[in-house]
């Protein structure tokens, strides 16, 4: 009686653990239920975790050790990274969570062949571990270079080099024919090595030709790639909270992948293979023939701002280089005490990875009801007063509407340039990712704050105080 019970409670705990992961996600899409939403996830993650040690009966020890020191890792990391080395922690954990997967496979394959080879793998489980082994694999070394790129000790320039792309796709095509003998015929240590070392390097030529513009795609991508391998570990060990936990964040990894090629206007497929951004900052230069970028200070800034009806902030990854959350809030605040309507306009694609200007201003307590995407404001711009551009680039240039030709032709951006007036806080006329240069610099209607974006937004909000 007690063994029938304890074979109903692990299922049920399972599917507890289903429930919580999928309210858990719903409740992530607000940040005013976020935390509670990632909260319900990692209880269900504990509750999987406790029920499969149970239904395993595994020793505890290294266990436990690994979840101690693994949880240390992560409580610091979590408290000492800063927000603007989240997109590369997430490309790290994206990487991680690829080999753990990854590493199950290669456990359960050699438990399977038995270390000599020789023996046909059944259907089932040889298709498993052969998916999780190589999506495993591409994830993890994917995600390294990906975070080299993000972190700045790999090239973030993209590469329009054919030899990178016929060996990913030859690379591919011997991954598939190794996986395919290794369950279709026999199994073979050697071959399935070849197969490892083949999906490792497949997944450098994956990321590296990609450049630092469509680095919020990979790192989606790469994210929707973690959950599929965790959902091919599942079916490995027959363990249905994996398959749906891996599941679900697989999917959202390819929703958020989608949302960004549409915020782009791109598909998947030239994000992955166009090489964007492998235009050069001298050329974007050199057609600017003699046009002058307005400069303006602190205290006229503050008249702009002070004296406005309507402001939009729209923030950049100039904003989390330079940390400036909290200034650009207070110096909201004290707009919206001085009768000002103030909102921020969030590009999809601003910074390094889905999310992260969203992030930045919820870490600074910005009201989610200010927040707002370019479809809101654009059909009003020519309405606000001032738009206050704080470290963005190629989100607010005009040259993808007016240029089809431009690399960056078509992108949905937020138009700025039609505002009554436009101040760009920036450390220089320097290109952004794509590689080109922004016509916004230049307009008449447009004045440029040049330096650090914490600092600029300080000497402003002191200004505007004055008044």
């Amino acid at each position: 009686m007690e063994m029938s019970g304890f074979s109903t409670a692990i299922p049920l705990a399972y599917l507890a653990s289903a429930v919580l992961f999928i309210l858990g996600i719903k409740r992530l899409s607000h940040p005013d239920t976020a935390a509670g939403g990632n909260r319900l996830a990692a209880i269900g993650m504990l509750l999987a975790v406790i029920a499969t040690l149970l239904e395993s009966g595994l020793e505890y020890t290294w266990i436990i050790a690994g979840v101690a020191i693994g949880g240390l890792i992560g409580g610091v990391m979590a408290r000492t990274v800063k927000m603007t080395a989240m997109p590369e922690m997430v490309a790290v954990f994206n990487g991680f969570g690829g080999a753990a997967s990854g590493l199950v496979a290669v456990g359960e394959y050699l438990r399977v062949a038995g270390g000599a080879g020789g023996e046909t793998l059944a259907i089932d489980s040889g298709v498993s571990i052969m998916a999780g082994t190589l999506i495993g694999a591409v994830t993890f070394s994917g995600s390294m270079i990906a975070f080299g790129k993000l972190q700045g000790f790999v090239t973030g320039n993209a590469i329009s080099n054919p030899l990178v792309k016929f060996s990913a796709g030859l690379l591919l095509g011997v991954a598939v024919v190794l996986a395919v003998y290794l369950v279709g015929f026999e199994s073979n240590l050697v071959f399935y090595w070849s197969l490892i070392a083949a999906a490792l390097i497949l997944g450098v030529l994956f990321v590296i030709p990609i450049g630092g513009a469509d680095m919020p795609v990979v790192v989606a991508l790469l994210n929707s790639y973690s959950g599929l391998a965790a959902a091919s570990a599942g079916f490995v060990l027959g363990n249905n909270a994996l398959i749906i936990s891996g599941a679900l964040v697989g999917a959202s990894g390819l929703i958020l992948t989608g949302i960004m090629c549409r915020a782009m206007n791109r598909s998947l497929a030239n994000v992955l293979f166009s090489a964007f951004g492998t235009g050069s900052a001298t050329a974007g230069r050199a057609a600017d023939g003699d046009r002058v970028a307005t400069p303006i200070e602190a205290e006229d800034s503050a008249m702009v701002l002070g004296y406005a009806s309507q402001v939009i902030f729209v923030p950049g990854y100039g904003l989390a280089v330079a940390q400036a959350q909290h200034r650009v809030r207070e110096l909201a605040d004290l707009l919206t005490e001085r009768g000002v309507s103030v909102r921020y306009c969030v590009h999809p694609v601003a910074g390094r990875m889905p999310g992260h200007m969203n992030v930045l201003l919820a870490e600074a307590n910005v009201p989610y009801e200010q927040l707002c995407e370019p479809e809101d404001v654009n059909p009003d711009m020519e309405n606000i007063d001032v738009a206050v551009v704080v470290g963005a680039n190629d989100v607010v240039n005009p040259l993808a509407r007016d240029d089809p030709s431009s690399p960056i032709g078509g992108m949905p951006i937020i138009e700025t340039d039609r505002a009554k007036t436009c101040i760009v806080i920036k450390r220089s006329l320097s290109v952004g990712y794509a590689g080109i240069d922004n016509p916004l610099f230049y307009l008449r209607n447009n004045r440029m704050f040049f330096g650090d974006a914490s600092d600029a937004l300080a000497r402003i909000t002191e200004e505007v105080k004055q008044l």
